[in-house]
């Protein structure tokens, strides 16, 4: 006969804690938040500690430092591919695409190497990454440059190495572009950037679409403008034109005419972390609709249409990014019917991937330091605990959260430890309040001093993002591949730093 003890079982399922958001699971291990937020290449090992691309983390902080940012080259390369194939697969047969990864995310001249080789374009957004794209060995002719206030000498660079298209953001740079590529001897591969209208939701600083910002040409005609329009041969068109009188239209007009230039198509990025289908689908309409109202006024179909990038990845649990096939193959429903509608043969496409290829395959590591708990006055009157845990980074290597109130994740990495999990906020150790690196998760309440955390998707503008705030020195950035790692940005030094202050460097 069996008996069973009177005393309580533990609970399997914890309760959530007070001030957690709604969003965050009360969890006693993290198992199924490494399966959805951390590189496809990670597991742990039989002594509990993570491994990416077959080298544990333990092993890394001690050969790297903390912090570290570890990518994955295994997974770059899968979603970059994953990108070329869904696209080209969703067009096929009706137009080729071009994937451009959008370098501004995270751009090194190996990751620009690794892009070529899976087949990717490389798209710039400064005369520094331009630079650096080349130093990478990208073919120039695969090489986009975008911003909206280029430099001459940045738009000269671009001229003078060849490169596959400039994106022009207004009308006094595609003057320019006309004025240098004559003086060049050359003609000039120019995309429109467009401002379609299209409102993304997305924090404000990362959308892209809507009128009053910074980017583009406003599809917008001016107010009192006279939509009545006139073919090539000057003769009043039977259908209005709801473009006349708008930046865009403008610009275009002129750039059919202006020696030196060569309008290869227009472009429009409607904003970044982007989940939602229906804003990049109705700005592929109107931007088709666009195409359409060129030819009938002027007799010319432009052969290419970019569609921007920004689509989301997985940050946190409440997280739920579109897979490359289901993103692909929605937008060329979407271009395959608005070009049926309108008569055009659908254009070469062109799509710029960026956060989605290298933020999940971007892990940082730090190292903890200082743990406290604090009494926080909570919804419902109680007074409730809340740890804080700081780490030896912080604002300086990943500025989203300040930038964007941008949420992350974090597990325990050094080991695996099951049990009871504390609400917690992980810190840096930056001299301001705001210097927050994720602000709610759970972790073990046995995490001590030296334990290793590791941050999921931090793959894309962390890096690129990062500062020497309060003079810390930005960390490493290494590549893991076949139980191997690879230093591709050294971690700076003091006297990396030093060496810009004339009075150090006169001593």
């Amino acid at each position: 006969m069996t008996t069973r003890s009177s005393a309580p079982e533990e609970s399997t399922t914890p309760s959530a804690h007070p001030l957690a958001p709604a969003w965050l699971t009360a969890r006693r291990d993290t198992d199924d938040l490494e399966a959805a937020l951390l590189p496809a290449d990670a597991h742990r090992d039989a002594e509990g500690r993570l491994v990416i691309g077959g080298v544990d983390v333990v092993t890394l902080a001690a050969q790297h430092g903390t912090p570290l940012y570890v990518l994955s080259e295994a997974d770059f390369r899968a979603r970059a591919r994953s990108f070329r194939e869904a696209f080209g697969a969703a067009f096929a047969p009706e137009a080729e695409v071009d994937v451009f990864y959008a370098g501004k995310a995270f751009l090194s001249t190996h990751v620009a190497g690794w892009a070529v080789e899976e087949g990717l374009c490389v798209d710039t957004a400064s005369g520094g990454e331009l630079a650096l794209a080349l130093a990478g060995g990208v073919p120039p002719r695969q090489i986009g440059l975008h911003g909206n206030n280029k430099s001459d000498a940045e738009i000269q660079r671009a001229l003078d190495a060849g490169i596959g298209r400039i994106i022009a953001d207004s009308l006094d740079e595609l003057e320019r572009i006309s004025t240098l590529a004559v003086a060049a001897g050359t003609r000039a591969p120019v995309m429109l950037r467009l401002t379609p209208g299209v409102h993304a939701s997305t924090h404000e600083y990362i959308a892209t679409a809507h009128e009053d910002q910074k980017f583009g040409l406003s599809l917008t005609p001016a107010s009192g403008t006279d939509a009545s329009g006139a073919d090539a041969a000057g003769a009043e068109t039977k259908v209005t034109n709801p473009y006349l009188g708008s930046p865009a239209w403008t610009a275009a007009s002129r750039a059919l005419e202006l020696p030196g230039v060569e309008l290869r198509g227009i472009h429009a990025h409607i904003g970044s972390q982007i989940f939602e289908p229906a804003g990049f689908e109705l700005a592929a309409q109107k931007l088709i609709a666009f195409l359409a109202s060129l030819r009938a006024a002027y007799g010319v179909e432009l052969p290419e249409l970019d569609l921007g990038g920004g689509h989301g990845i997985a940050y946190t649990e409440a997280d739920t990014p579109r897979a490359p096939e289901a993103i692909a193959a929605a937008l060329a429903a979407t271009v395959k019917q608005a070009c049926a509608e309108h008569g055009l043969s659908v254009p070469r496409i062109s799509i710029e991937p960026g956060r989605a290829i290298v933020g999940p395959a971007g892990v940082t590591l730090y190292r903890v330091g200082v743990q406290k708990d604090v009494q926080v006055d909570a919804p419902d009157g109680t007074t409730v605990s809340r740890r804080y845990v700081a780490v030896d980074g912080g604002m300086s290597d990943n500025a989203r959260g300040v930038l964007y109130d941008a949420d992350y994740s974090a597990v325990l990495a050094s080991r695996r430890v099951t049990g009871d999990h504390a609400l917690s906020r992980i810190v840096g150790k930056h001299c301001e309040s705001g210097d927050i690196v994720v602000r709610n998760v759970y972790l073990p309440t046995a995490t001590a001093r030296d334990d290793l955390l590791a941050v999921p998707a931090t793959g894309a503008y962390c890096h690129s993002l990062s500062s020497n705030y309060n003079y810390l020195t930005r960390p490493a950035v290494v590549a893991v591949a076949d139980g191997a790692s690879q230093v591709l940005i050294r971690r700076e030094t003091e006297q990396d730093m030093l060496g810009r202050d004339t009075g150090f460097a006169a001593h």
